[in-house]
């Protein structure tokens, strides 16, 4: 077993609810997003999260708009449609029953 690519799905696996709430918190642009990511130990590259971002937001999940910077070129702002604050919390209400189940399973391993 690789237990790095284990670790590196185990991520991906929850990639899109970390995102939703990251964003849930306002609107944010992909460095920030990034920054948040990996300042939480969510080992994440630009080459992920710019594809997910798109497909979130061809799910009608998330939504942006362009602001100009004085340091450099305009950049994305993405924030969270209706649908996508159901999305999240739906996904919350999922990986609270899967920590729970994980959990239990783990846990009665140890004992």
């Amino acid at each position: 077993m690789n237990i790095e690519n284990t670790k590196a799905q185990m991520r991906k696996g929850v990639l899109e609810l970390c995102i939703l709430s990251v964003l849930s918190e306002g609107e944010k642009y992909a460095s920030e997003i990034l920054d948040t990511l990996k300042s939480n130990k969510m080992l994440v590259v630009e080459g992920t999260l710019y594809p997910l971002l798109t497909r979130l937001k061809n799910d009608n999940l998330l939504k942006y708009r362009w602001e100009e910077s004085l340091s450099g070129p305009p950049r994305k702002y993405y924030e969270l449609t209706p649908e996508g604050e159901k999305t999240l919390e739906e996904l919350r209400a999922s990986w609270d029953e899967l920590v729970t189940s994980v959990s239990k399973i783990t846990n009665k391993n140890r004992l």
